[in-house]
């Protein structure tokens, strides 16, 4: 079951009502077991984007040091 949850994070336009069918019309063991897949892919693309994100602010500075390049690009 939990493969078959994980599988559906690669359709097309999901939403809640791609995994509804194995939250509420499912046992209360299968929709627990649902909700963690569901979880740890969250905790994956957060887990991502943190990484993305750390990369960007190493590689462009943060927000006031890119206010800064723009400012004096825009002053010269």
């Amino acid at each position: 079951m939990a493969q078959m949850v994980r599988r559906l994070a690669y359709a097309k336009d999901r939403s809640y009502r791609t995994y509804s069918t194995y939250i509420e019309n499912a046992p209360a063991e299968v929709a627990a077991n649902t909700m963690l897949c569901l979880i740890h892919q969250t905790n994956y693309l957060l887990d991502q984007q943190k990484r993305q994100l750390e990369q960007a602010f190493v590689a462009e500075g943060g927000f006031t040091e890119r206010l800064y390049r723009v400012r004096s690009t825009q002053r010269k």
